[in-house]
């Protein structure tokens, strides 16, 4: 531990700026390395974040909040909807550079970004496009959605987060491969380089049409050590950090003079799909048996319970649909056993998982196994490096897949990408669908087409009890996100919240000193 902290200072001091003080942010992420860094493609919590600072979409969430009841224009300066809601046209700023040398944003790129967004053989997250029918320019700086049904919360997928993140076609173009390592968008920061497993380097866009940023460059540095982060932070190596995700570590940290704490929202809810095409998780007892063996009351407590919430149904408490009306499992070890008893275990039964070395995923996985050896259930966990876990886990390669994710907060997006039967990984229209389930496909079906707002909620809510009644997952808790940084910089809004999960770093951020 001494040599891989005494390694990571080193390596912050080696690549320090030669700007002056208070026109650098060094940044601690609990990651080993970036993963894919084209946004079309990017899943994880760590380059959601960094790609965040870089890109814009035709709206935004204003900085500093999570809920779609704060959306604002971005690229777009004004939008219509006809009356059938099926035809939106977004009229364009005429401001909006490309970072580097590939010019001027127009109507011609956002086309691009949302045809691409929608395109299965590029996108992770093409699946939320399947009801548009048409994306056209219909002026240098006017774009025209038709749908073909109507979708709950349309603006809500034009934000900067998955595939409403707008690139710009010249430069995707003409770097093909490249770009998952070289992204360029339009946002405050630009990327400048890329240190495998050390940091990657964003520079200030003099060109940002809100304004130059006061940062001149931001250093994301990969620290997958708590400690090691924690040190770095204490001895001002680093200004910003990503914190260990539970409550001891906001206890311990706010306690470092000089220092903001910020727990927000969404949180990323953690849950275990359980794949049901794999024995002996092909049976529902065993499945009802894992359900029965996991204490939620335990994991809050265990996680803490001033920065967690136990989670009860598919869908994370606070998005638009969710309810907790559905099948629960209360915690009980007699049970369990006797699940696996009837399914013909009884001496229980090994499940594997194939899981990310992540620290704030790891601790709540290696809890649950505690939690499943009391009732005779042997969870084998394998861990990989973060960046490999997503790689693997889509290839249906893991019988267990334990997943934390916050989306955009309504039923839909979360009961499509994660319970729906297009969505099952190794599939052509694969999202996140780890578990192979298709009980509730109608139900969402329906919900996305139905224009009654109170038919539509029940036939969400339907859908969350029949998931819970086939265990198809195991909620487990919702664990908000957790950051801290220096108090000498302030990022010009009060932060509460951000669906990309870090804090809000624009062109307003700055050091007071």
């Amino acid at each position: 531990m001494k040599r891989t902290i005494a390694t990571t200072l080193i390596s912050l001091l080696m690549a320090g700026s030669a700007l002056a003080a208070g026109e650098t942010l060094n940044i601690g992420m609990g990651s080993a390395d970036a993963g894919k860094l084209d946004p079309h493609v990017a899943t994880s919590t760590p380059d959601k974040g960094l790609l965040h600072w870089m890109f814009n979409g035709l709206v935004r969430i204003k900085p500093g909040e999570a809920s779609p009841a704060d959306i604002e224009p971005d690229i777009a300066e004004s939008w219509t909807a006809s009356d059938d809601g099926l035809t939106w046209t977004f009229k364009l700023r005429e401001d909006v550079e490309c970072h580097g040398d590939y010019g001027p944003l127009d109507a011609e790129d956002v086309v691009y970004s949302l045809n691409r967004s929608a395109n299965s053989d590029i996108s992770a997250f093409a699946k939320d496009y399947s009801a548009f029918d048409s994306v056209e320019a219909t002026g240098d700086h006017e774009v025209t959605i038709k749908l073909k049904n109507p979708v709950p919360s349309l603006l809500g997928m034009l934000v900067p987060y998955h595939g409403g993140n707008i690139v710009c076609k010249d430069a995707v173009e003409a770097l093909g491969a490249d770009f998952e390592r070289t992204p360029i968008g339009t946002g405050p920061f630009m990327f400048e380089e890329y240190q495998p497993q050390q940091y990657v380097k964003l520079v200030a866009n003099p060109e940002y049409f809100r304004g130059e940023p006061k940062i001149k460059e931001i250093y994301y540095r990969y620290i997958p050590s708590d400690a090691s982060r924690d040190l770095a932070f204490q001895s001002g190596e680093i200004d910003m950090i990503y914190g260990k995700q539970d409550q001891t570590w906001v206890e311990r940290i706010s306690k470092i003079p000089g220092t903001k704490v910020a727990v927000m929202k969404p949180g990323e809810m953690s849950v275990i799909h359980l794949n049901m095409t794999m024995p002996p998780l092909d049976d529902v007892r065993v499945r009802r048996a894992v359900a029965h063996a996991i204490n939620r009351d335990a994991m809050v407590q265990f996680k803490g319970p001033d920065v967690t919430l136990a989670a009860i149904s598919p869908v994370p408490e606070g998005y638009l649909g969710f309810t907790d009306d559905v099948p629960t499992y209360e915690y009980s070890i007699e049970k369990a056993k006797a699940l696996l008893a009837e399914a013909g275990h009884p001496d229980g039964v090994t499940i594997k998982a194939i899981h990310t070395t992540l620290p704030g995923m790891i601790t709540t996985m290696e809890a649950i196994q505690a939690l499943l050896r009391e009732a005779d259930i042997n969870l084998e966990i394998e861990t990989v490096e973060h960046a490999t876990f997503h790689e693997q886990i889509r290839k249906d390669l893991s019988q267990v897949t334990h997943y934390a994710a916050a989306r955009f907060p309504v039923a839909d997006t979360y009961l499509s990408q994660f319970f729906h039967s297009d969505a099952i990984v190794g599939t052509p229209t694969a999202v996140t669908n780890f578990s192979h389930c298709a009980v509730a496909d109608d139900e969402i079906t329906a919900a996305r087409v139905e224009t009654d707002a109170d038919r539509q909620l029940e036939l969400w809510a339907e859908a969350q009890r029949k998931i819970m009644d086939e265990v198809c997952a195991v909620p487990i808790v919702q664990s908000l996100q957790l950051w801290a940084w220096k108090d000498t910089l302030d990022l010009g809004v009060e932060v509460n919240g951000s669906l990309n999960l870090s804090p809000p770093v624009t062109e307003a951020a700055h050091f007071t000193e």
